[in-house]
């Protein structure tokens, strides 16, 4: 049967057809997205530093300034943007579109190096960097729960396994939790008690710095055979804690659970996250430039299976 024969034989209902067709295009190119600018993905990459306890303006003068110096002589740097606040900087590093983002990649890790010995001696973990643009929306957003396990180490797995694994996945430029349930000590200061013993908050607070490290000891060199040092220095458990020794007086040792109390929970306790109606943690995953998102998101949730199996009973992922 040819195809072509009924057109033929109904030349009216063909032209009608054909302006019906005419028609619909004609409207549907008013409804056509305009933009005055392509789409265009830049190679950007965010470098962040984590400071706890230190106010914008120190963080601006202390960390975010010796950073801009170095990576400000990075070539092909096209914009750099800084954001200070209390505890945390941020800057936004975007690259010429010739610049391969790999080869970015490298000057700013040698920016960071450089810029190592101008930082503070007590950051808690030197800058990091992740090839995203904070502009971006996620490309999917997850949402943790779990019946049986507080969220505090619901948190701890999911930062170091979950969120880890995700980061490997090609096409992932970032990977963020939200809900302010990362595990930490808390330590509460009866701070009548403590003045009583002529003790002041900062030499709590240094005591407390300085029984939770993990440092070389040195080693024992003998004429047949030598020995590595090592002390644990890491505290494990609020008893640990309990136990230190603040100062000593004539009537025996100060212990930190004589002035204090410590318990196990979220380190922000002013931050929350929900998934419907249960606490829960936000993950949020942003792609590379120039990634696929379809290909990135299909690439998550096939590796999701594989990454919460071994807390399978216990967690509750939903996209």
């Amino acid at each position: 049967m040819n195809p072509s024969a009924i057109f033929i034989r109904r030349p009216v209902a063909t032209t009608l057809l054909m302006l019906a067709i005419f028609m619909a295009g004609l409207l549907g190119y008013h409804f056509l997205p305009i933009s005055a600018l392509p789409q265009v993905d830049y190679p950007t990459i965010t470098v962040e530093t984590f400071y706890p306890g230190a106010g914008p303006d120190v963080m601006a003068t202390s960390v975010t300034a010796p950073l801009e110096t170095q990576l400000g002589q990075m070539p092909g740097l096209d914009q750099m943007t800084s954001r200070s606040s209390g505890g945390a900087s941020v800057i936004t590093l975007r690259f010429d579109l010739s610049m391969s983002m790999d080869v970015a990649e490298q000057e700013v890790q040698a920016a960071i190096n450089q810029a190592n010995s101008l930082l503070p001696t007590d950051l808690p973990a030197p800058p990091v960097y992740a090839k995203v643009n904070p502009a971006d929306t996620p490309v999917l957003t997850l949402g943790i729960t779990s019946a049986t396990i507080p969220l505090p180490e619901v948190e701890d797995y999911v930062d170091t396994r979950l969120a880890q694994k995700i980061s490997q996945i090609s096409g992932v430029g970032l990977v963020t939790l939200s809900g302010g349930n990362r595990k930490a000590y808390r330590v509460r200061v009866n701070v009548p008690k403590l003045t009583s013993y002529g003790i002041d908050l900062d030499t709590l607070r240094t005591t407390i710095g300085n029984v939770n490290v993990n440092s070389p000891t040195g080693t024992f060199d003998g004429a047949q055979r030598s020995a590595t040092l090592r002390v644990d220095g890491q505290i494990t458990s609020p008893e640990m804690l309990l136990n230190q020794v603040i100062a000593y007086q004539s009537s025996g040792p100060v212990r930190i659970r004589d002035v204090a109390s410590v318990v196990i929970g979220p380190e922000n306790t002013q931050l929350a996250a929900w998934s419907n109606q249960t606490p829960a943690l936000i993950m949020n995953v942003q792609r590379q430039p120039g990634a696929n998102v379809i290909a990135v998101v299909d690439n998550v949730k096939a590796t999701l299976p594989t990454c919460a199996r071994p807390c399978r009973r216990e967690l509750t992922l939903s996209p």
